[in-house]
């Protein structure tokens, strides 16, 4: 079985081998990957633009505001403009209650033997709204400088570090969850939090210990593809239940990937000719279904909204972004073309799927090979906020400082709050109730 995953670093494709463990799954993935269909257009009408332009405030008022700085926050330096570094996560454990976590300044951490490390000290503070009072806080230690923290359900959360995983509350109390024979990279999880992806380093040679979670065979000394030999890849990937640690489908791969699941399955996209894609469903418990054809420039990077509803980024003849929301059962629902002069694009989903957020850095002038980026260039991140079943935007407000790598902005499970870190304070704003996916009966087929 051999798919096509996407790449956390670009917009390339790679080849990975999905083996299923011996834990009594069923082989997933009976892919069709041929063109023994035809491919359209993902729909006939016209997408709406978005606008470039970055707002002087939010389009609504924040029915409050919580200063940072009396939490210890202080605003990091230009700097770090341009590097990706996670700085700081912002998360609702609840309506009214806001996980907040920042990085505290400090000197750099330098080893016995010299060398510097990326250790650094995370401040973890819970707030009860409106009052903005802390209702817990803590102290931690991590040991890398990409996304540290996860959110589950019911006010639990992930918090991964060097090879470990652990869970906490929303009285910031940490248990170990899970444990792997190397460093891991990355992690995403499917929209109902049962399942998780997960990206390792973890050379062949590496041993497994008490407790790991299971690897795949190390017994080879290659891989062959499609004819070509080659060494065994040092990076793994699993799909595991988050309750029990149930290693389902592991694999090596040659670079980090993003795999878009849902409690089904999860999205691979098959290059047809020339610039058309087909997105497939595999399932877990094997075979899959066409979900959509798009035509793209790039390899189309797909996201779960909910466990019915996918977004689609591709790219137009010119490289500038195609945004395009679909159903599993072959719904077109709503399409925006992204603006031209924002760049790194971030999503943050609602917990229960209703609402989305799209971050972008605005800057001044169009990003292509003759214009290349520097940080000088960025003029704000301007943060808009989705009704996922009708691509309604239900708000639009600029962030400051601006966070490449993101975690200033959080949605409430209901979908009805949401929380922008911006100009020295938590905003929150209230919006009304967002439409429900049975609103979204009338729109088109996706084929």
């Amino acid at each position: 079985m051999v798919n096509r995953l996407r790449t956390l670093t670009g917009r390339a494709c790679i080849w990975l081998t999905l083996a299923p463990l011996a834990l009594g799954v069923p082989q997933a993935l009976q892919g069709q990957a041929n063109n023994a269909f035809p491919i359209s257009q993902t729909h006939s009408g016209k997408e709406r633009p978005l606008a470039d332009r970055l707002p002087q405030k939010p389009s609504i008022p924040p029915t409050l505001t919580v200063p940072v700085e009396p939490l210890g926050f202080s605003a990091p330096g230009a700097i770090y403009l341009g590097q990706r570094n996670c700085l700081v996560s912002l998360d609702f454990l609840d309506e009214n209650r806001l996980l907040f976590t920042f990085r505290v300044p400090g000197l750099m951490h330098r080893e016995t033997s010299g060398e510097w490390t990326d250790e650094r000290q995370i401040r973890a503070v819970v707030l009860e709204l409106p009052a903005g009072t802390v209702a817990a806080e803590a102290l931690w230690t991590v040991h890398d400088r990409v996304r540290y923290l996860w959110m589950l359900k019911d006010g639990h959360f992930l918090l991964r570090d060097k090879d470990g995983v652990q869970e906490g509350d929303a009285n910031l109390n940490l248990k170990p969850l899970l444990h792997f024979p190397g460093p891991l990279l990355w992690m995403e999880m499917d929209p109902s939090k049962q399942y998780l992806v997960t990206n390792s380093e973890e050379p062949s040679q590496t041993a497994s210990k008490p407790g790991d979670v299971d690897s795949p065979p190390t017994a080879q000394a290659s891989m062959t593809v499609d004819g070509q030999k080659f060494g065994i890849p040092n990076l793994v990937v699993r799909i595991l239940r988050i309750d029990t640690g149930q290693v389902m489908l592991v694999s090596r791969a040659r670079a980090a990937v993003h795999l878009p699941i849902n409690s089904e399955g999860y999205i691979e996209s098959l290059r047809g000719t020339g610039e058309q894609w087909i997105l497939n469903l595999d399932y877990f418990t094997g075979g899959s279904k066409a979900l959509a054809h798009v035509n793209s420039s790039c390899a189309p990077m797909a996201s779960f909204i909910s466990a019915r509803e996918f977004l689609v980024t591709s790219c137009d003849r010119k490289g500038a972004d195609q945004i395009t929301a679909l159903s599993t059962d072959g719904r077109f629902l709503w399409e925006e073309a992204g603006p031209s002069q924002a760049i790194w694009p971030l999503l943050v989903m609602a917990p229960d799927g209703s609402r989305l957020v799209r971050e972008t850095l605005a800057v001044n002038h169009a990003i292509n090979a003759y214009a290349a980026f520097d940080s000088a260039d960025v003029e704000g991140q301007l943060v808009r906020v989705f009704d996922a079943v009708t691509g309604k935007v239900a708000m639009v407000a600029p962030a400051t400082p601006p966070l490449d790598a993101g975690g200033n902005v959080a949605i409430s499970p209901t979908g009805q709050r949401v929380a922008l870190l911006n100009a020295g304070a938590l905003e929150i704003f209230d919006l009304p109730a967002p439409p429900s996916f049975a609103d979204s009966a009338n729109v088109v087929a996706a084929h």
